[in-house]
């Protein structure tokens, strides 16, 4: 990467970082966008060394045709912090932060912990991936940024700021998930109680354990260490529903549980 490509790598990432620790509103973005995967993960990097925040999980979203050609891949991630996961019990209606005058939805997802020692290869099928994995629950990741176009300008864009992720709502075990097959769970996602999506995971490419995968492959090329294990917001099963401050969203996994939280604006921090 060139000097120039380094400048601008440092210019973007810093000013997302203060972005999101001021809770500001980016009107444009802060400097030359990404076009390729490359220099945005190049940003990402960056953005999570100026941070300085634990990173405990990451989340894997969906890069649709023509784009996952043009782009080299299916997938995209993002870094999830510690100090943005929030336990929920049954009954429990937490409160998540998000962007005001930037972007912000709620997904419903399937989050699966890779057990710490893995250290690689990443597996080949289901089978092996659950063989490295000690725990599965039901979900709702926060997707917000203070640049209200992180979607719609692009996967590259939204890698650059941290996957367009800000938070994570962490609900009950799957009991028997090993025996359980995920991609049978009928999800219906609600905003104030008005069904805004329902799905199961079967249409979502090689599924949960699938986007593992992919998520371990992406760490190692970068030169993470996935041996401590970390969470995996595996993609929304639903859909990306945007949402907007004072609303709630609800994420009902028929037979195994459901997750609620409000929607409240992020502070400086």
């Amino acid at each position: 990467m060139g000097t120039e490509l380094n400048e601008n790598a440092d210019q973007v990432a810093a000013a997302f970082v203060s972005a999101r620790r001021e809770a500001r509103v980016l009107e444009t973005y802060p400097g030359t966008a990404p076009q390729g995967l490359d220099d945005a993960y190049g940003i990402q990097g960056r953005a999570i060394s100026i941070d300085g925040r634990e990173v405990v999980g990451w989340k894997v979203g969906r890069i649709n045709p023509p784009l996952d050609a043009s782009l080299g891949a299916n997938r995209l991630a993002g870094p999830i912090f510690a100090d943005s996961v929030v336990d929920a019990n049954v009954g429990d209606t937490p409160t998540m932060p998000v962007y005001a005058g930037g972007f912000a939805a709620g997904e419903a997802e399937f989050l699966v912990h890779v057990a710490p020692g893995f250290k690689g290869p990443v597996p080949a099928d289901d089978a092996g991936t659950i063989a490295i994995v000690d725990d599965v629950r039901i979900g709702i990741e926060i997707a917000s940024s203070p640049y209200p176009g992180i979607n719609a300008d692009g996967p590259a864009v939204t890698v650059s700021d941290f996957g367009n992720n800000t938070g994570l709502v962490r609900g009950a075990a799957l009991p028997n998930w090993q025996s359980t097959d995920l991609c049978s769970i009928r999800v219906r996602s609600e905003i104030d109680g008005v069904e805004v999506g329902s799905a199961t995971a079967a249409a979502m490419l090689d599924g949960p354990y699938g986007a593992v995968r992919f998520l371990l492959g992406n760490l190692l090329a970068r030169g993470f260490d996935v041996s401590q294990g970390l969470w995996v917001s595996t993609g929304a099963v639903t859909g990306v529903h945007e949402i907007a401050v004072g609303q709630e969203f609800r994420a009902i996994f028929e037979g195994h549980g459901e997750l609620t939280c409000s929607i409240i604006a992020a502070g400086p921090r």
